[in-house]
């Protein structure tokens, strides 16, 4: 069975064409350790192109290749690609490349197809160089790592190298490429191709259009809309791998390893959200497994920030309260409360070990200075960034996992530490709302010194603190501020457009990168609470112009079908768009877009501790109908909408039952309890809400009707007074601005 036969449909239609001009990155895993990237055309990214061809539990194996027909060189640059999410197909005139990395092995293949007379091969790289052959097999040296690499013709055709170019007669069909750590491994894979090729292409097709349909299905009345979600799930899900275990690679080229912050970040959006419950629980397994638990050490009950081949690092505050707090998420998604009993003594490692030696008498949870997220540095250790003892996020993260670790202590029955951790939240937030809000900023303050002075430099940190403040108003104002200084229509920028550390461009000549990281760089992950937050207010519109703009930039810009991690905040003269940088799949930005699509356009927002499911759904206009599954606990909820003369909600509950909380702005929350395969139909129209509840036979059951709230109607307007006619930020002159140093 050949490629062209391997069943596809659904991922058929994903299929993108990339032009000569978009030259864009392309790029698959094998869901373990390895990862293949190229250019569609001419492999030249200022910061990619080092990573260019296998990549291994973060060794280079090679660097691309170049084929040849007879004494031709195929010209990638004058080639028709497209770009599939299982594969990469090149025309060259009549002839046809096909690329596949398989999925659980170091293995590819490189079909050539219609080809008239000898083809060749060369692997680039520097340190690959040709070792022996051996019957049908030629081995090489790996450029980095004691990797032997394997190459054989497809169809078994005899093989001789001619000047460093590996030749194979014209029926050859192409080669298989295989790495191991010994020649033996790697032959013994080129075997497994010769003997189950059509099965390991059907397995990888498989995979994804299972994962489509059952934990990512979406149809939508926007065929671009129903593209773009599609392509981003599917990149998602190419760094959940198992290089140690299950895990999430935070990023590609360069962070193919799990750092916890990151981890945790991208854990709703890359898991929970798509119901892979199993992984969800392993990954958070694997990391408690390596929390430091020397009541010694000031990192006491920290979860690690990197855990990579020989490497364990502690060195991070923020990424031990992100593991409580999605410990919480993956028990409200799955149900699964065996984990609470398994983990509950890590929940108290983790929070006693900050109350030892890092929380002070405020209820603050102090750290070093770049010990957050934002934690570039110069060659002398110092701060690109200063972020001082107390970090508006970090008070934030401290306060959730203290309410996280109150969940499981109420669970556990064990009164004394939630008592104890519900005092210290409350005082951490009775603290908060008077150091952090100055009347005379319409934001809060990014940070306090050790002296207790408050820090305003505007920066989106302040996004992740709104739960620990109650005014209203404030957090109308906020979001306005941050989102017309901040917000571009790319992104997010790390710092505003007036400070005098603002820097607009990742990569220039003026500054080192570094000093951008976190001083103006667009930070794509970042788009989630910012969206959540305008959602929250809302402000769905103006959210999904921002969401809009991510799916159209997954679709054109970078890598096909995936999010980077940076963009510049500023377009280069001339240009439209801003610049994109940084690792070019990068897991918290896909997440992240993920998470705000379910959970608030969507708004399904399952908590099954307390046996009770939210939908709050939050959907623009422009989308006139959607069908979509979500997998909660062992069952699923499949949906369908539709906007006619009025709104309609359809949800069937697949094998769960639990109470329903519909809430739906202005109108009053109903609440009903749904059995297992029961259907519940919400119709929306001006002044009305109408909820019914059949079973499974469609046999009406209940009605309810919720009437306009009137302190909803009236909040809802107080934030649409606020918040109108915002709009995005907008790039300044840099006429004079210090951070051009001419």
């Amino acid at each position: 069975m050949n490629s062209n036969q391997v069943h596809t449909s659904i991922l058929d239609d994903m299929k993108t064409f990339v032009s000569q001009e978009a030259n864009r990155s392309i790029s698959f895993t094998n869901k373990e350790a390895a990862f293949y990237f190229t250019q569609s055309h001419h492999t030249d990214h200022v910061e990619h192109a080092f990573f260019e061809g296998l990549n291994i539990a973060k060794n280079r194996i090679f660097g691309g290749y170049t084929l040849f027909v007879g004494e031709q060189k195929l010209d990638n640059r004058q080639a028709e690609v497209w770009a599939y999410p299982y594969k990469m197909v090149r025309k060259h005139a009549d002839l046809t490349e096909e690329l596949w990395l398989l999925d659980y092995h170091n293995l590819l293949e490189i079909s050539l197809a219609n080809a008239k007379e000898d083809i060749g091969i060369v692997l680039r790289g520097e340190n690959v160089s040709y070792i022996n052959q051996q019957d049908h097999l030629a081995f090489f040296s790996a450029i980095e790592g004691d990797w032997v690499i394997a190459v054989s013709a497809i169809n078994l055709s005899p093989l001789h190298m001619d000047n460093e170019v590996l030749i194979a007669d014209a029926n050859a069909g192409g080669y298989y490429i295989a790495a191991g750590k010994t020649s033996e491994e790697a032959a013994s894979l080129i075997l497994k191709a010769r003997q189950d090729i059509s099965t390991l292409k059907d397995e990888r097709v498989k995979r994804m259009e299972d994962f489509l349909h059952h934990n990512a299905h979406l149809t939508s009345s926007d065929d671009t809309f129903t593209l773009a979600m599609n392509w981003l799930n599917i990149t998602m899900d190419q760094l959940v791998t198992r290089q140690q275990g299950d895990g999430i690679y935070a990023g590609l080229p360069w962070f193919n390893e799990y750092w916890g912050r990151d981890q945790f970040i991208a854990l709703p959006g890359a898991v929970l959200v798509t119901g892979q419950f199993e992984t969800a629980r392993n990954i958070l397994l694997s990391f408690a497994e390596f929390q430091n638990t020397d009541e010694d050490s000031k990192y006491f009950g920290r979860i690690p920030n990197i855990l990579s081949p020989g490497k364990v690092d502690y060195h991070t505050t923020d990424g031990t309260p992100r593991f409580i707090i999605q410990l919480q998420d993956y028990v409200k998604y799955s149900g699964d409360t065996a984990i609470i009993k398994e983990l509950y003594h890590n929940v108290q490692y983790s929070i006693e070990g900050s109350i030892k030696y890092w929380v002070d008498d405020k209820g603050y949870l102090k750290h070093a200075d770049n010990e957050t997220w934002m934690d570039a540095r110069d060659g002398n250790l110092e701060s690109y960034s200063p972020r001082d003892t107390r970090a508006n996020d970090i008070q934030a993260l401290w306060y959730n996992q203290l309410l996280a670790g109150v969940y499981f202590a109420e669970y556990m029955n064990d009164k004394v530490n939630a008592d104890k951790w519900k005092g210290i939240a409350e005082t951490l937030k009775r603290h908060f709302e008077v150091d952090f809000i100055d009347q005379a900023h319409p934001y809060l303050a990014d940070r306090l010194d050790a002296e207790d002075k408050p820090e305003f430099s505007l920066r989106p940190n302040q996004l992740f603190a709104f739960e620990m403040f109650d005014d209203n108003d404030f957090k109308a104002r906020a979001i306005r501020t941050a989102w017309e200084e901040l917000v571009y229509p790319w992104g997010v920028a790390s710092l505003d457009r007036h400070h005098p550390l603002f820097r607009p461009f990742h990569l220039t000549s003026h500054y080192p990168k570094d000093e951008a990281y976190h001083n103006g760089a667009v930070w794509i992950w970042l788009n989630g609470i910012a969206m959540q937050r305008m959602i929250e207010a809302g402000q769905e519109e103006t959210a999904y112009q921002l969401f809009k703009n991510m799916n159209w930039q997954a679709l054109n810009l970078g890598v096909v079908g995936g999010l980077c991690e940076n963009m510049d905040a500023y377009p280069e003269e001339g240009e439209s768009w801003a610049k994109l940088t940084g690792a070019y799949l990068q897991a918290w930005s896909n997440a992240e877009h993920l998470r705000v699509w379910y959970q608030y356009f969507l708004g399904i927002r399952p908590d099954l501790i307390n046996n009770t499911l939210t939908i709050a759904p939050r959907i623009p206009q422009e989308l006139e109908s959607l069908t979509y599954n979500v997998n909660i606990g062992k069952g699923q909820i499949e949906a369908r909408y539709n906007r006619g003369l009025e709104i309609t909600y359809a949800y069937t509950f697949k094998n769960v039952g639990l109470e329903v909380i519909i809430d739906m702005s202005p109108f009053e929350t109903v609440s009903l309890e749904v059995k297992p395969n029961m259907e519940l139909v919400v119709r929306q129209d001006d002044h009305t809400l109408a909820v019914t509840l059949y079973d499974e036979n469609r046999q009406m059951l209940k009605e309810i009707q919720s009437v306009l709230s009137e302190s909803r109607v009236m909040h809802n307007k107080r934030n649409n007074e606020l918040l109108k006619d915002v709009e995005f930020a907008k790039p300044l002159s840099l006429d004079n601005h210090p951070c051009i140093k001419l």
